[in-house]
C-alpha cells in the first residue's frame, strides 16, 4: 500500500485483494490518529467500509499490529440492515485475517442462540443490527463496556427509527468508549447525536460525491409503459448487473416476477422475505446466476455489487438523497455508472427536483424501442469478438460440412434466429391515454403478455 500508516498484516490483506492505493475516506482516517472520535462524511462508494477497519486498527491492534485483547470484543458496529452487516462482517474478517481476529455477526434473520454460542466462544469485534446487538447485549451475551462503537449509516438508522436502540447501546459502552460515526450525510439530527456522545471529534469531509461518475438520464413514461420501459433499458444496454427501484415491497414482487416470465435472470429483494430468500438472491447476484435485482432502497441497502453497470428508478425516490443513495450503487472505484429515472409524465417536475436537490443533470430521452434495441444488438454483434476467434480443426470441417448443405445466408439466419431466442424480446409501448410516440407502435393484439405491474406510489 501507499500509505506507512497502514499496519502490516492489513496492508498484505489489501494488496492480496488488489488494492494499490487508498481512497480519500481511507487516508483521512488513518491521518486522524488511533484513538480519536471521528464524525466522517463520505458518498457510497468511496471505500467507506475499508475505512471502517483502518479507523478500527487503533483500537484493536497494539503498536506491534497484534490483538491489544483476545477474545473480548473491541469494537461494535452497527449498521441499519441484516445485508449490510453481513457485508461489513465479511470485509473486516478478510482485512483482519492475518492478524487474526474473530468478526461475529449479529443481525435479524439469523438464530440468536448460534450467536451467542460464537459470542461465548470469543471473538474482538461484533457487527450487527441494532435491534438484535441490543437483545444480545441486554440478555447478557455481548459485554459492551469500553468497545469502540462505529456506528455506519448513521443517517439511515436515525431516520429509520433506531435512536432509541443507539442511545441504548452507546450508553452500555460506557464513558471510556471510542466513537467514529460514518455517514453520507450529516444532518442536523447526527450532528446533535454526535455533541452528545463523541468527546472531541475529528471531522472529516471526504472530497467528491458519488455521482461524480455517473451518467444520469430521465424518461417521461405512461404508467402502464413503465414495466415495457424497464425491460426495454435492460435490452438496450444488456448491464453485467443492474437494480431496479420501487417504492413498495408489492410492486417489487410484481416487476420481478413479469420480468422472470419474459426470460430475465431475476432476483427480488424486499423486507417481507423471509432470511433464507434474501441470502439465496443476493448469492444468485454475487455469483452472477442473476443479473437483475429489483427491490426496495431499504432492502439493497449495503448490496455491493461487482460490475454494477445500471441503475434503474422504476419509481422515483422520496427524495434527493435517496437518488444519491439508490444511484451510488453504480459508478463505484472510478468506474463509469449509469442511472436512468422513469418519470410519469405528471411527475416530470419532481424528477427535476430531485435531480436538482441531489446536484445532477438529467438527460432526457425516449425510451428505447424495438428498432433501438434491434440496431445495437446488430452492433454488438458485428463487434463481437468471438466471429473473429480462430476455428478449430473439427469446427471448420463441421462449417465445412453446414455451408456444402445450406446457403451461407440460411446459416446466417439460422445464427441470428438463435441469438435471438437466447434474450427477451423487446416490449411495445402504447399506453392508453398517454402514449409514448417513440417509432414503436401499439402492442400487438393477442400476443399473450400478461398486464404489466402496477407502478408504486410516485408512478
Amino acid at each position: 500500500m501507499t500509505s506507512d500508516r497502514v499496519p502490516d498484516a492489513l496492508g498484505r490483506a489489501l494488496a492480496r485483494r488488489g488494492y494499490q492505493t487508498l481512497t480519500p475516506v481511507q487516508h483521512a482516517v488513518l491521518e486522524a490518529g488511533r484513538d480519536r472520535d471521528m464524525l466522517v462524511s463520505a458518498p457510497t462508494g468511496s471505500g467507506k467500509t475499508i475505512a471502517i477497519g483502518l479507523a478500527l486498527a487503533g483500537s484493536l491492534l497494539d503498536a506491534a499490529g497484534r490483538p491489544v485483547v483476545a477474545g473480548v470484543p473491541r469494537a461494535l458496529v452497527v449498521t441499519p440492515t441484516r445485508e449490510l452487516a453481513r457485508q461489513v462482517s465479511d470485509e473486516l474478517a478478510w482485512l483482519y485475517a492475518d492478524v487474526p481476529l474473530r468478526v461475529v455477526c449479529c443481525a435479524g434473520g439469523d438464530c440468536p442462540r448460534a450467536e451467542r454460542a460464537r459470542l461465548a466462544a470469543g471473538c474482538e469485534v461484533v457487527v450487527g443490527s441494532p435491534g438484535r446487538l441490543r437483545d444480545q447485549a441486554e440478555r447478557r451475551a455481548l459485554d459492551l463496556d469500553g468497545v469502540a462503537v462505529v456506528l455506519d449509516e448513521a443517517d439511515d438508522m436515525l431516520q429509520l427509527g433506531f435512536r432509541a436502540d443507539l442511545d441504548f447501546l452507546l450508553g452500555a459502552a460506557g464513558p471510556r468508549r471510542r466513537t467514529l460515526m460514518f455517514s453520507a450525510t450529516v444532518s442536523r439530527r447526527i450532528e446533535a447525536l454526535a455533541a452528545q456522545y463523541q468527546r472531541d471529534a475529528v471531522r472529516i469531509d471526504a472530497a467528491g460525491s458519488a455521482t461524480d461518475h455517473i451518467r444520469f438520464e430521465a424518461m417521461a413514461v405512461d404508467p402502464a409503459d413503465r414495466a415495457a420501459a424497464v425491460a426495454n433499458l435492460l435490452l438496450l444496454h444488456q448491464p453485467a448487473a443492474a437494480i431496479v427501484f420501487c417504492a413498495r415491497r408489492e410492486s417489487v414482487g410484481e416487476l420481478a416476477g413479469w420480468l422472470a416470465q419474459r426470460g430475465f435472470r431475476v432476483a427480488a429483494l424486499s423486507g417481507d422475505l423471509p432470511q433464507r430468500e434474501r441470502t439465496a438472491a443476493v448469492a444468485a447476484l454475487r455469483e452472477g446466476r442473476a443479473r437483475v435485482c429489483v427491490a426496495t432502497d431499504l432492502a439493497a441497502r449495503g448490496l455491493d455489487l461487482p460490475g454494477l453497470d445500471l441503475v434503474i428508478h422504476a419509481d422515483l425516490p422520496e427524495n434527493a438523497a435517496a437518488l444519491t443513495h439508490r444511484s451510488g450503487r453504480t459508478g463505484r472505484a472510478g468506474r463509469r455508472g449509469h442511472a436512468v429515472l422513469l418519470a410519469p409524465h405528471a411527475l416530470r417536475r419532481r424528477a427535476r427536483l430531485l435531480a436538482a436537490g441531489a446536484g445532477v443533470a438529467l438527460d432526457w430521452v425516449a425510451p428505447p424501442c424495438r428498432a433501438a434495441i434491434l440496431a445495437r444488438n446488430e452492433a454488438r454483434l458485428l463487434a463481437d469478438a468471438a466471429l473473429g476467434a480462430a476455428a478449430a480443426p473439427d469446427e471448420r470441417a463441421a462449417a465445412a460440412r453446414l455451408l456444402a448443405a445450406h446457403d451461407a445466408e440460411r446459416v446466417a439466419v439460422a445464427f441470428l434466429r438463435e441469438r435471438a431466442l437466447a434474450r427477451p424480446a423487446p416490449e411495445a409501448f402504447g399506453g392508453p391515454k398517454d402514449p409514448v410516440r417513440d417509432g414503436c407502435g401499439a402492442r400487438p393484439a393477442g400476443a399473450g403478455r400478461s398486464a404489466p405491474p402496477r407502478p408504486g406510489r410516485h408512478g
